[in-house]
């Protein structure tokens, strides 16, 4: 029950305070629960396999069309956390793990273990490295992650990513 309450105040949180202030990112950071942070940049994008997708229309919590995201490139997210390694005695804990993803206006999505590296999610879930035909620093809010997977695509666009924080549920 603890956890369900934990996961409907997050989405709850999300859902009335829409990304606004969006501060341009150029890196974030992965830590929390893991062994050593990583620190994920532009610089380090040719270190992973890029996808591309043609477009992806962005609908809000009611499934409203908001907007069209065109000429995407970006890396797995699965990719990226794969760079660290989680802090847990035993792999059966990774099932209590959840991936907290923050904006520079502080807002955030949220992912589990399970989610990304045991369902199809995992394979749509991108940071972005091109978006609407600008490269890396060229677009206005920087570094973005996207799950195109999802329904209501716009309630996991985190723009403007600074970090990501590992946590495990207790």
């Amino acid at each position: 029950m603890k956890h369900f309450l934990l996961f409907s105040l997050l989405l709850i949180t999300g859902i009335l305070k829409a990304q606004e202030n969006i501060r341009p990112t150029s890196s974030f950071s992965i830590e929390g629960k893991v062994k050593s942070p990583y620190v994920f940049s532009f610089a380090k994008a040719g270190d992973f396999k890029s996808i591309s997708i043609d477009s992806v229309v962005i609908y809000n919590h009611l499934r409203q069309r908001k907007n069209v995201v065109k000429n995407l490139k970006g890396i797995l997210l699965k990719d990226i956390l794969s760079k660290v390694e989680f802090d847990s005695p035993n792999p059966k804990l990774l099932n209590e793990f959840y991936i907290t993803c923050i904006a520079s206006d502080d807002f955030k999505a949220v992912f589990s273990w399970n989610e990304i590296f045991n369902t199809d999610t995992g394979k749509a879930a991108i940071i972005l490295t091109e978006k609407n035909g600008k490269k890396g620093a060229e677009m206005d809010d920087r570094i973005a992650l996207l799950c195109p997977a999802d329904h209501a695509t716009g309630r996991r666009f985190v723009k403007g990513l600074q970090k990501i924080i590992i946590e495990r549920v207790k």
